[in-house]
């Protein structure tokens, strides 16, 4: 049994704890304790499973990925007719009006906390077993997936509290962190954990997979690096460089041939560009993929033969089908105009009416039509138990990797390295080569890339267009204190010490 069925046999079992900043338990296993409970790698998996699949929350259609996407010119969730759908949260991060009561960011604040929390009590108890110098690697392993917590938290928050302990004492509860402080330690852990992962390159990688290697947190450094100007004021483009080349130059990763590939459940294990990922399987009673019950039309059902109707909610804009060239493979991933079965017959209604996609008119009261679908996750080879999908959530990918590095080498002023790498990404994808590389090439070309992967926000406020850039029912700029999400009131309700982002009080 290789370590991905490991995985989502150890889910099952599982217990994962509730946690927010103001409410983090210690680890419990029914009367084991850390003593008795982690004798070997197969105990202590069960426990670090939990944290992955908590994290899973902030790429896939979890309030932490939908709050983020939101704010974004890609993501719209318009009320429908029929009132289904209508959230009014939810359209005021559409046109970034939101405040600290916002009951999605408060959600989202809720399940990011949960998993610092577990990951905090996890860690407490496998360093307290009598075995941890035989599982320093699922520490190390512990130690990342809390730091990719904070991580989360410090890009929407900014200024969080920064606990390492299971138990919080009630009478001395934690205040902010700067983010600077935050950042720190994020990239402290981080370089600490890489020491005791195994390489990509020296393990099983359909054995091993998903789990992290070093390569997993260079990723995830050179991501947090590439936005360092946005959370320290001070630019890191060469440390991008470093972590990038460091991917790179271990041979373990690859671009697919077709980028579907790497969204497909039956090739996704056996993908080489696949650096970090959450296994899925429903019908292990192992975590679920729901993008297409939450995206697609109801009539879906028929084209794609899918056991249950989807819901018709998530949709994408016409700005963002407009990035794309005709010829480019990534654009048979979005659904829009006349719709057809996958032999070519009209996908019609029950009168007769074939079903056409067309943006958003009303964001408060749309028609069953409106909305343009992204296929992330195509359901096509996808196991299902009911409405549950088996395809993995992916979280970093080696196409990041290499226009992580065309960014920061072109920011250095190295355009002619940077733009050999840009047009592998574009090359895969049948899109056309580019002659020369501006700014605006790269940032359009990782909306392109990465649609729907959770980092559209983050990149637009890096590149600026988040404030200056207008969209669908976002038409006015946004002032510059919302590149930060307010802390939610009830948080601050709960621990009067934190203290509240400024533009929100």
């Amino acid at each position: 049994m290789n370590n991905r069925f490991k995985i989502l046999a150890a889910l099952a079992l599982t217990t994962t704890l509730l946690g927010a900043c103001t409410k983090l338990e210690e680890e419990k296993f029914g009367s084991l304790s850390p003593d008795t409970y982690y004798q070997g790698e197969k105990e202590a998996l069960s426990s670090v499973v939990g944290v992955y699949q908590l994290l899973s929350l902030n790429v896939d259609i979890g309030d932490p990925w939908r709050m983020k996407e939101f704010s974004t010119d890609e993501f719209i969730v318009p009320g429908r007719a029929n009132g289904g759908w209508f959230d009014q949260n939810n359209i005021d991060l559409t046109k970034h009006v939101q405040n600290a009561d916002n009951a999605t960011i408060a959600r989202a604040w809720v399940n990011i906390f949960q998993e610092i929390g577990t990951a905090n009590a996890v860690l407490e108890s496998l360093q307290s077993s009598p075995n941890k110098d035989n599982i320093k690697p699922l520490i190390a392993e512990t130690r990342a997936l809390r730091a990719y917590g904070y991580f989360f938290a410090m890009d929407n928050w900014g200024n969080v509290p920064l606990v390492t302990v299971a138990r919080i004492d009630p009478n001395n509860l934690p205040g902010t962190t700067s983010r600077t402080e935050v950042y720190n330690f994020i990239e402290s852990e981080m370089l600490a954990s890489i020491a005791d992962l195994p390489s990509a390159k020296t393990v099983d990688h359909t054995a091993y997979y998903p789990r992290f290697t070093k390569e997993s947190i260079y990723t995830a450094l050179a991501y947090m690096y590439l936005n360092a100007e946005v959370y320290t004021g001070t630019a890191q483009w060469g440390k991008v460089v470093t972590m990038c080349d460091n991917v790179i130059n271990s041979g373990a990763f690859a671009l697919t041939p077709n980028v579907v590939d790497n969204f497909a459940s039956p090739t996704q294990v056996g993908s080489k560009e696949i650096i970090s990922a959450f296994t899925k399987d429903a019908t292990q009673n192992a975590g679920n993929n729901q993008f297409m019950l939450y995206t697609n039309n109801g009539l879906d059902q028929l084209k794609y033969n899918l056991p249950f109707s989807p819901a018709n909610g998530y949709s994408t804009t016409q700005v963002s089908l407009d990035k794309y060239e005709n010829q480019d493979v990534r654009k048979t991933l979005i659904e829009y105009g006349p719709q057809y079965y996958l032999n070519g017959a009209p996908l019609n209604y029950p009168n007769g009416t074939q079903l056409v996609l067309i943006p958003v008119q009303d964001i408060v009261s749309a028609q069953d039509n409106e909305g343009y679908k992204v296929l992330k996750y195509t359901p096509v080879g996808t196991k299902w138990s009911g409405f549950n999908g088996d395809n993995d959530f992916v979280l970093e990918r080696y196409s990041n990797v290499l226009l992580m590095k065309a960014e920061a080498l072109f920011r250095q002023g190295q355009t002619a390295a940077a733009l050999p790498l840009v047009n592998q990404v574009r090359t895969r994808s049948n899109a056309s080569v580019l002659s020369t590389l501006t700014l605006k090439d790269i940032e359009d070309e990782r909306a392109r890339e990465f649609i729907w992967e959770g980092c559209r926000r983050t990149d637009m406020i890096r590149f600026g267009d988040f404030f200056t850039g207008t969209w669908a029912f976002k038409t006015t700029q946004t002032a510059s204190f919302r590149k930060l999400y307010p802390i939610p009131n009830q948080q601050i309700t709960a621990n009067p010490k934190l203290v509240q982002n400024p533009g929100y009080q």
